[in-house]
């Protein structure tokens, strides 16, 4: 059986992204989002720069040939399932 959502693993994320952000960000691109988390250093507070967002499998094709530009730099991302 497929499972109707996949997760992504989301790298190069400006340091001032927090998890509602990339999740606006992926919902602007036409993903409909279960989740997403970026990732903290536990000790600094700061960002690691990546993160995780699930979709719905089915809103996957609308990220295909985007621009991934967040705040001015181009994110990239790939199957974490």
């Amino acid at each position: 059986m497929v499972r109707s959502i996949h997760k992504l693993f989301v790298s190069n994320l400006p340091w001032t992204v927090g998890s509602t952000e990339l999740k606006k960000y992926f919902q602007q691109l036409g993903c409909r989002v279960i989740s997403a988390n970026v990732v903290f250093d536990k000790k600094t507070g700061l960002s690691q720069r990546y993160g995780f967002v699930e979709v719905n499998r089915n809103t996957l094709p609308n990220l295909e040939n985007k621009e991934n530009r967040l705040e001015g730099n181009k994110i990239f991302y790939q199957s974490a399932d």
